[in-house]
C-alpha cells in the first residue's frame, strides 16, 4: 500500500484541538515537569548523561502535543528538492531508509525511538515489512498505537530504553534510528545495543544530529546556537559528525555510507525552510515564526484565563527558540539534523 505525503492527510478538528493541550500531563504537573526538565539541563553535561531518561522523558511528556500541532506524526526534517512540500520531502526521506536497508514483506525491522510512530507506520504500508519500535516515553507510545491501528499486526511497540533493548540477540532482520540517536547519553553504548539485536549481515542505518566542521567552539554564536538547540530539543549533548562513525565502529558495525544529506537540499528549499516562514500554505502556518508566535500568544491568554496549564506558555516558547536555533545552525551551516548512516553487523558475528 502506498502512503500519502501527511498535508495530503488533513487532521479532523477534534484532532487539531485536541494538538493544542498537553494531555499527557495533568494540568497541576506541567508548571513542575517544565521547572524539573530545566534544573536537569541546568547542571551540566554530565548531569544530562547520567540522567537522560528523565531528561528524555519530561521533554517529550512536555512537546509531543506541540510537534503533532505544527509538525504531523513524523518529528523529523528532510533534504528538500524544487517545487517539493515538506510533507512529501518528509516520506521521501523516510523512503530512502527503506530502500538502504532493502526493506521488504517479512522482515523483522527495528525502530530506534520510534516517535509516535509517524515513519514506522508510513513504512510499514510501504514495505510489508513488520516493525518494531521501542520508546521511552509512554505518551509517545499510546499515541503511535492510534497512528498505527489500520496496520497494527505489522506494528508492536516496547515502552523502554533503546540503551537497554528488551528483546534477545540476533532478533531483526534490519534496523534504524530517524533523529533519536541524539538524546543517548553514550552514542557507542546505543550503537552496541543496535548491534547486539540485529542477526548477522542485517544493517542499521539513520539520521543523526550533530555538528559540522564549520563549527567553531571559539565563536561566541556559534556555541548560542549549539546550546539553545540542545536546551530546546532534549539533548544531553551534542558533537561532531566524526563521532558518528567513530561510535559505529567501536560498537563492531561496519560503516558501509556516511554523509550529510543536508547539502542534497535545493538551494532554493534547504530543510530549515519550514522554520522560517518561507513556505506559503495553510498547513505550514504553526511552523512559521509568525505562527509560533501568535501560538505563543494565544496560549498565553489561555494560561491567564486557566483555560490551559499553568507552564504551557513556557513551553512553547522553549520550542520557539529552538526553532530560531535550528535554522540559525542551518543558514550558517554549522548544523545538520540528517548525517545520514548505513552500517552492517559483520557476517562472522
Amino acid at each position: 500500500m502506498q502512503t500519502q505525503p501527511d498535508d495530503q492527510c488533513p487532521r479532523a478538528p477534534a484532532e487539531r484541538s485536541r494538538s493544542l493541550s498537553l494531555g499527557n500531563l495533568a494540568a497541576d504537573e506541567v508548571r513542575s515537569a517544565v521547572d524539573e526538565y530545566g534544573a536537569i539541563h541546568d547542571a551540566g553535561v554530565e548531569n544530562r548523561k547520567a540522567n537522560y531518561r528523565a531528561l528524555v522523558n519530561r521533554y517529550y511528556d512536555l512537546v509531543t502535543d506541540f510537534y503533532e500541532f505544527g509538525w504531523g506524526q513524523s518529528f523529523h526534517f528532510a533534504p528538500r528538492r524544487r517545487g517539493e512540500s515538506f510533507k512529501a520531502s518528509l516520506v521521501r526521506h523516510q523512503r530512502f531508509l527503506a530502500e538502504r536497508l532493502a526493506l521488504k514483506s517479512g522482515m523483522q525491522v527495528l525502530d530506534v525511538g520510534c516517535g509516535v510512530g509517524g515513519p514506522m507506520g508510513n513504512l510499514a504500508r510501504h514495505t510489508g515489512a513488520s516493525f518494531v519500535g521501542i520508546n521511552n516515553n509512554a505518551y509517545q507510545i499510546q499515541r503511535a498505537k492510534r497512528h498505527t491501528e489500520d496496520i497494527r499486526p505489522l506494528c508492536r511497540f516496547i515502552h523502554g530504553d533503546y540503551m537497554r533493548i528488551p528483546e534477545g540477540d540476533g532478533r531483526f532482520d534490519a534496523a534504524f534510528a530517524i533523529e533519536s540517536m541524539p538524546h543517548a547519553p553514550d552514542k557507542a553504548g546505543a550503537f552496541r545495543e543496535a548491534y547486539r539485536v540485529l542477526r548477522p549481515g542485517a544493517c542499521f542505518a539513520g539520521y543523526e544530529w550533530c555538528l559540522t566542521e564549520a563549527f567553531d567552539p571559539a565563536n561566541a554564536e556559534h556555541l548560542r546556537i549549539r546550546n539553545v538547540i540542545m536546551v530546546g530539543n532534549g539533548l544531553p549533548d551534542l558533537s561532531g559528525a566524526a563521532g558518528i562513525c567513530s561510535a559505529l565502529r567501536q560498537a563492531g558495525l561496519e560503516v558501509l555510507e556516511a554523509r550529510d544529506l543536508a547539502p542534497d537540499s535545493d538551494p532554493e528549499t534547504p530543510w530549515y525552510r519550514a522554520l522560517q516562514g518561507r513556505d506559503l500554505s495553510l498547513s505550514s502556518i504553526p511552523r512559521t515564526p509568525i505562527g509560533r508566535s501568535l501560538t505563543n500568544l494565544t496560549l498565553r491568554a489561555a494560561e491567564r484565563l486557566r483555560v490551559v496549564p499553568e507552564g504551557t506558555t513556557r513551553v512553547s516558547t522553549l520550542l520557539n527558540a529552538a526553532a530560531d536555533a535550528l535554522a540559525d545552525g542551518g543558514e550558517s551551516g554549522i548544523f545538520t539534523p540528517m548525517y545520514f548512516f548505513l552500517a552492517r553487523k559483520p557476517v562472522s558475528a
